[in-house]
Formats: C-alpha cells, sequence, structure tokens
C-alpha cells in the first residue's frame, strides 16, 4: 500500500503562509517514511526475517510516521474556517451537556494543548458511551484511547508554531488555532462518530 501525501491550500488568521509551507513540508516526510517502512518490512517478511528484531523496530516506527501522518491530515482538514461552533448544534449540545458551557470545554482543550512537553490535544469520542474527552497524545503513536474517536486535533508539537511564535509562545498559537477552526468538518466527525456507534 503506497500513501500519497495530500495538499492543503489553507490561508489562516494569525498563522502565517510560512508557518503552514514549513509544517506541510514535515508531513510529507510522514507520508515518505511511512511508505519507506511499509516496503522495508514487506521485503524483509518476503525474505522469512519476520520474526526478527529488525522487524520489530520497523513495526515501532511505523506507528510513530504512521499516526504522524494521519494526525496532521486531521490537523490540517479542521483548518480553514472561521467563526465560532454552532451552540444549537448536536456536537455544541454535547460540548455543553459535558462541560457546562462551550467556554468551559475550550478553556479545558486550551489548558490541554498548553501543558508542558510536545505533543496534541485531541478531543475524542468514545463510541461506546458517546462521552467527548479532551486527550494528550505525546509522540504520535502514544496515549490514544483504544477505539475513540477524533473529534478535533490540534497539533501542538513545536514545528507547528515556531516559524510564527517563540517555543515560549505556545498559548498565543493556541488562540490563533481557534480563530481558524473548521466547525463544519468538526461536527461532520461527531456526526461520522455517533453513525458508527449506533450502527
Amino acid at each position: 500500500m503506497k500513501y500519497t501525501a495530500r495538499a492543503w491550500n489553507l490561508t489562516l488568521d494569525g498563522i502565517s503562509q510560512e508557518q503552514l509551507e514549513q509544517h506541510y513540508k514535515l508531513y510529507q516526510g510522514y507520508v515518505t517514511n511511512t511508505n519507506l517502512l511499509n516496503d522495508q518490512i514487506a521485503d524483509l517478511l518476503a525474505r522469512g526475517e519476520g520474526k526478527t528484531p529488525t522487524v520489530a523496530e520497523l513495526r515501532r516506527r511505523f506507528g510513530f510516521e504512521y499516526n504522524g501522518m494521519r494526525l496532521h491530515e486531521f490537523y490540517f482538514d479542521n483548518l480553514g474556517g472561521k467563526g465560532a461552533l454552532d451552540a444549537g448544534s448536536e456536537l455544541g449540545k454535547k460540548i455543553a451537556e459535558t462541560w457546562g458551557s462551550l467556554e468551559a470545554w475550550q478553556a479545558d482543550f486550551q489548558a490541554t494543548g498548553a501543558m508542558r512537553g510536545i505533543g496534541w490535544a485531541i478531543l475524542y469520542e468514545d463510541p461506546t458511551t458517546g462521552a467527548l474527552q479532551n486527550f494528550w497524545i505525546s509522540d504520535h503513536e502514544n496515549g490514544h484511547p483504544a477505539g475513540f474517536l477524533p473529534i478535533l486535533v490540534m497539533d501542538v508539537w513545536e514545528h507547528a508554531y515556531t516559524v510564527d511564535w517563540k517555543p515560549t509562545e505556545r498559548p498565543k498559537y493556541i488562540e490563533a488555532f481557534f480563530k481558524n477552526v473548521n466547525w463544519q468538518i468538526v461536527a461532520q466527525r461527531y456526526q461520522q462518530a455517533r453513525s458508527m456507534a449506533h450502527a
């Protein structure tokens, strides 16, 4: 299976084109490395070396590269919007029911993203219970709750913002991120998650 790097033509409020271009290049590296690891693993399997430490380490690395690719696709897809989440939407109501208000949820999500360290802040939906939860994910492959579905994905690795801001200015980037969320895409993800849960 070969993966193809996707392209976005985003123009964002408060996040520069240079920042986006650098970020796109980093994403393309994840796609390249995912394909490379797939090829290397397939080659070793074809040679009967599937149980070697080499394959074991390549499989571990594959999780990092593959999730790096996929999380960036979620991230870029949920950008490019303007305005706020509709409080009357199904997602808006569920967030308010869970956190008390949209503002309380956003404050919690932003605080999650501002935590020390590199990683991701992700709003997930638990398909078993329908609950929404904000999660911190460190390395791309670590910390994902099994079976949960990503609804909103925010990259808070330093590569996401240090063209525009200093490493200590992550809160400014998070504010800019929220100016650009495409809530239509986020709401569609929530609808898809709910549909899968009821299937």
